[in-house]
């Protein structure tokens, strides 16, 4: 992960302890955020769109759920998609 996926994946952490209030420390880059590890469901995925079209202004409807397994795979999405 470059510094820039690295600065863009911190902010994501960010919003994923403030607005769902989860703790820092299980949040790691590939923790998978749906399912055993983290345990998100698709309300907490409504809370990570808003918080990513806030923060970076990049819209995540409609988007592939694959880009929702980690926060690694969200950082990635969201780094591709800034200037579009």
């Amino acid at each position: 992960m470059d510094a820039k996926q690295r600065e863009i994946a911190d902010k994501i952490k960010k919003i994923l302890v403030d607005n769902l209030r989860l703790p820092e420390e299980d949040l790691t880059d590939d923790a998978k955020l749906f399912g055993d590890d983290i345990g998100l469901d698709s309300v907490d995925s409504l809370e990570i769109i808003a918080g990513i079209d806030q923060e970076f202004g990049v819209s995540m409807m409609g988007v592939d759920r694959e880009h929702f397994q980690t926060i690694e795979t969200l950082s990635k999405y969201v780094m591709d998609n800034l200037d579009k």
